[in-house]
């Protein structure tokens, strides 16, 4: 029987295929924060006397189990069983009989999933921060590595003034940073309890929500029980808002990439084995990896709307439109965790094409230097300005290379290790490490 059923009464087979829907293949994601959920609410269960000290002990010595089963990749959800909640307390009840019926007490499957989904977002967001991390340190490496090495600057798609490959990667890196305060608003959001929220109107009996916050390493609770069944979407919608803005950074890295790799451009070259060819044309070197980078960042760009959609017009309370939540969210961070991978992978790999600036193609940028070399012998800005116009029209312009940018986040002063500084000081903001120590404790104890 389902948690919900009651006595004598059969769902259609058909409606029950409609209503599960994914929801099997999507909570074997949430299989282990069920387990540590079950495990911090069977504790404050103890603690105000639902549960007796040996009925804990039997829970935990099942839950752990089920846990490790978890770890090795060994658990299912059983055909006919709806959703991941009724399969654990299922195993539960096969093992210990009624003390595993026990364990809903004072709990709803609403508050229930919303935990999960809690811990589950919290999770996965702290392996994109670390993802995002391991990218821009690759940038910051390839920044300091080709400070000296100079790129054509544009604006409009038309060469404007001398850059550098170390303006270029440590741009990005730094861009990441923005990234990263997203990733810590949405984590801030999924960092709060909700468990004892039942169904969204609490429970009459004297639940320790601050214990299971503890237990469960969460920055805070959700206070307000309607509330907390309310955080559902919006914790998931800043998470894909954090997600977009993150693949938007990625998406415009992969486009500059295959711009610049192409023979028109021919800035950077991508290794043979980052390539692919083409079944007619022999001297193609395709860079797919950035076009498909491109394609996959440019879709999560439209995640958060889709939440939006779900959301629209919902009252308070919890509907099962919500339901479709984890087909969203779920397969965005397996699908950004995957382009990070690959774009640090690319960005390693990646072969700068030095002297650049040398050909005389790209004199022309250095048409503001020539200004600012006449204003520092004393020549007014707009005079200045209109004389070097004069010699780029008549013939006798010369462009003169030798550069003198030191101000801060010129090419002569990048400022790397302020830019690394402010990115270690957000990172520090998340506090996983109190996260870590509490699930470790939850697990061992």
């Amino acid at each position: 029987m389902k948690l919900w059923q009651k006595e004598n009464t059969v769902t259609s087979e058909k409606i029950e295929r409609f209503t599960v829907g994914r929801d099997r293949e999507m909570d074997l994601f949430l299989a282990e924060f069920d387990v540590l959920g079950n495990l911090a609410h069977a504790t404050m269960l103890e603690t105000i006397g639902l549960l007796t000290a040996d009925d804990l002990s039997a829970l935990k010595v099942e839950l752990f189990s089920i846990y490790k089963e978890i770890q090795l990749g060994n658990f299912i959800i059983e055909e006919g069983v709806e959703d991941v909640h009724s399969q654990v307390e299922l195993m539960l009840t096969r093992k210990l009989g009624d003390v595993g019926k026990k364990i809903h007490s004072g709990r709803s499957r609403n508050d229930q999933v919303l935990v999960d989904m809690k811990l589950y977002t919290r999770d996965r967001l702290f392996q994109v921060v670390r993802a995002a991390e391991k990218l821009f340190d690759v940038l910051i490496s390839q920044s300091e590595k080709h400070k000296n090495d100079l790129l054509p600057g544009y604006t409009h798609l038309q060469i404007a003034m001398p850059s550098s490959f170390g303006l270029w990667f440590g741009a990005y890196a730094e861009a990441l940073i923005d990234d990263v305060i997203q990733l810590n608003a949405a984590y801030r959001l999924a960092n709060r309890n909700p468990l004892g929220s039942g169904a969204g109107y609490g429970s009459s009996f004297p639940l320790n929500r601050t214990l299971t916050t503890e237990l469960l390493g969460f920055e805070g609770m959700h206070h307000n029980v309607v509330y907390a069944q309310m955080s559902r979407g919006r914790t998931e919608q800043a998470a894909l808002t954090a997600i977009a803005s993150l693949a938007a950074t990625v998406s415009r890295l992969a486009m500059d990439v295959c711009l610049y790799n192409s023979q028109n451009f021919s800035f950077i070259v991508l290794p043979d084995d980052l390539t692919t060819g083409s079944s007619i044309m022999p001297h193609k070197k395709n860079p797919d990896v950035a076009e498909l980078l491109r394609a996959k960042t440019n879709r999560m760009k439209a995640l958060p709307m889709e939440v939006t959609m779900v959301l629209s017009n919902l009252p308070s309370g919890y509907h099962r439109d919500m339901q479709l939540l984890k087909e969203i969210l779920m397969p965005a961070f397996d699908e950004i965790l995957d382009c990070l991978d690959v774009a640090t992978f690319m960005l390693e790999n990646i072969r700068v094409k030095e002297n650049l600036l040398a050909d005389t193609k790209y004199d022309l940028l250095f048409s503001v230097e020539r200004v600012n070399e006449l204003v520092i012998n004393g020549v007014p800005f707009r005079d200045a300005y209109r004389q070097v116009g004069a010699e780029i029209g008549d013939g006798s312009y010369t462009a003169p290379r030798d550069l003198k940018h030191t101000h801060e986040g010129s090419i002569g002063n990048l400022q790397n290790d302020l830019i690394k500084a402010r990115m270690d000081q957000e990172l520090a903001r998340f506090g996983f490490e109190k996260v870590e120590k509490a699930l470790s404790d939850l697990i061992v104890s």
